[in-house]
C-alpha cells in the first residue's frame, strides 16, 4: 500500500481514464455523497466497448430507481474531477495492475491510496451483461458436438458462432411461448406434448426444442422433425439414437405431405414463399395450440401488389415495393391466424447468414376458429386496398364458407 499525496483528484481521474484505454479497468465505485438527498447513494462504473471504443458505463443507484449513463474514456476524466471532493467523498477503482482508493474529508483534505490488485483479469466488455444461455449446460454437449457446433474438446467452432447464437435465441423465445401456453410444470398434463418441426434441415433447432422440454424441464415430449432430404433424415436419426434422445425422431416428407398426428405445436422456420402458408394451414388443421413460423422469401404477392394512393409515389421504387410486399404478405398471415382463433405476435428473430429474414410470427390459439366476422373483414379490406386477388391462405376463406353451408 502506498499513498499518493499530490493532487489526489487529478491522479484518480487520470488512472480511471488510463485504465479504460489500456484495457486494465475492472470496476469503479463512487460513494459517500455530500448531499444524500439530492444525489445517488452510489455510482457504479464498468467498461464497455461501443463502436470499437471503450466507454465508461455508469449506473446511478437512487433509492427508488437506477439510471444509466455512458461517457467516453476522455470525458470520464473531466467528469470525475467535477464529482470527487465536491459531490462525493469516496471512490474505489479496480484495475488489473493496482487498486486505487480515493478518500476526502469535509474540510477538503483528500488522499489517494494504491493497493495490490484484487483482480488480475478484466471482465467482459460487452454493452449488455452476458446472460446465462440454455446452451451453456453440459447436457447440450453431446448433440452440439454431433451437429458440428462444438469441436472434440467441447469448444465452440468459430465458424458456428452465428448458428449457436441463433439456437440460443430461438430457445429463449420458445421457452416464453411454452410458458404462455401453460406447458411448463403443468401438473394436469397426462400425455407427452407433440411438436412438429417442418423443414427442419440438419435439425439444429429440432434438437434444441427437444433439449428444452426433455432435459431442461423434464417434460414428456415427442418432437418430430420433418425434412424432404432423405440423407439429412438418416443423419439426424442416427445422432438422436446415439445420444439416446427418447422422444425425438425425424421423418421424410414435406410440409404438405408428411403424415403427422394431431400436434400441440407446429414450427416452420424459413419455409420459402408459400410454404410458410402451407405450414400455417397444416398447423390449424392439426389443431396446434402454438404455431411458429419465420417466413423466408415473399414471391406470391409482389406481382399482384397494387399502388393505392397515397402510397403510389413511394411504391414506384422497386425496393419499396419489395418491402411492402413482404409487409403485406406477413400482415395477412397474422390476420388469417387471428381469424383462426389465434393471438398473434410478430417479433424479430436472429439475422445472420443462416437467417436472411429476421421476422417471426408466433400464434397461440385462444378462441374458436372462423367465427369472428370482424377479423375476417380485416383480411378482405387489406386485400382490396392493395388489389391482392390471390393469397395462399385464401383456402381458409373457402373452407370456412363451405362449413357454414
Amino acid at each position: 500500500m502506498s499513498v499518493v499525496s499530490a493532487n489526489p483528484i487529478e491522479a484518480f481521474a487520470r488512472e480511471v481514464a488510463t485504465s479504460l484505454t489500456d484495457g486494465s479497468f475492472v470496476r469503479l465505485a463512487i460513494s459517500s455523497p455530500v448531499n444524500p438527498a439530492d444525489s445517488a447513494g452510489k455510482i457504479l462504473g464498468r467498461c464497455i466497448v461501443l463502436k470499437g471504443a471503450p466507454q465508461l458505463s455508469l449506473t446511478f443507484r437512487h433509492t427508488t430507481k437506477d439510471v444509466t449513463k455512458n461517457i467516453t474514456a476522455t470525458a470520464s476524466e473531466a467528469w470525475l474531477r467535477e464529482q470527487l471532493g465536491t459531490q462525493y467523498r469516496s471512490a474505489l477503482l479496480g484495475t488489473t495492475k493496482l487498486d486505487w482508493q480515493f478518500i476526502s474529508k469535509a474540510d477538503g483534505q483528500a488522499r489517494l491510496i494504491s493497493h495490490k490488485a484484487v483482480t488480475k483479469k478484466p471482465p467482459a466488455r460487452g454493452h449488455d451483461q452476458p446472460k446465462a444461455s440454455l446452451l451453456d449446460d453440459e447436457s447440450t454437449r453431446d448433440w452440439l458436438c454431433g451437429l458440428g457446433l462444438l469441436d472434440r474438446d467441447g469448444k465452440l467452432r468459430a465458424s458456428m458462432a452465428d448458428k449457436h447464437r441463433q439456437i440460443s435465441h430461438y430457445l429463449e423465445i420458445l421457452s416464453h411461448l411454452a410458458k404462455e401456453c401453460g406447458w411448463v410444470g403443468a401438473s394436469n398434463q397426462s400425455s407427452a406434448l407433440q411438436i412438429a418441426d417442418m423443414g427442419c434441415g440438419k435439425g439444429y433447432l429440432t434438437f434444441g426444442a427437444w433439449h428444452l422440454f426433455q432435459r431442461v424441464w423434464k417434460q414428456p415430449v415427442r418432437v418430430i422433425g420433418v425434412e424432404a432430404r432423405a440423407d439429412l433424415v438418416a443423419t439426424t436419426n442416427k445422432l438422436a439414437k446415439q445420444i439416446k434422445a427418447d422422444g425425438l425422431e425425424f421423418v421424410s416428407g414435406t410440409i404438405g405431405s408428411a403424415e403427422l398426428p394431431p400436434v400441440d405445436a407446429l414450427i416452420a422456420l424459413h419455409a420459402c414463399n408459400t410454404a410458410t402458408d402451407d405450414a400455417i394451414r397444416r398447423g390449424i388443421e392439426l389443431g396446434a395450440k402454438l404455431i411458429v413460423v419465420a417466413p423466408c422469401c415473399h414471391k406470391e404477392l409482389r406481382p399482384q401488389l397494387g399502388s393505392p394512393e397515397p402510397l403510389a409515389a413511394v411504391l414506384r421504387h422497386g425496393l419499396m415495393q419489395e418491402r411492402m410486399a413482404e409487409w403485406v404478405t406477413d400482415g395477412l398471415r397474422a390476420l388469417f391466424l387471428e381469424w383462426a382463433g389465434y393471438r398473434t405476435k410478430l417479433m424479430e428473430f436472429v439475422a445472420s447468414e443462416h437467417t436472411p429474414k429476421n421476422l417471426m410470427i408466433a400464434a397461440i390459439r385462444e378462441r374458436e376458429a372462423f367465427v369472428d366476422e370482424t377479423a375476417k373483414q380485416r383480411i378482405i379490406e387489406l386485400k382490396e386496398f392493395f388489389v391482392v386477388k390471390i393469397h395462399a391462405l385464401d383456402q381458409l376463406l373457402v373452407a370456412a364458407d363451405i362449413r357454414r353451408l
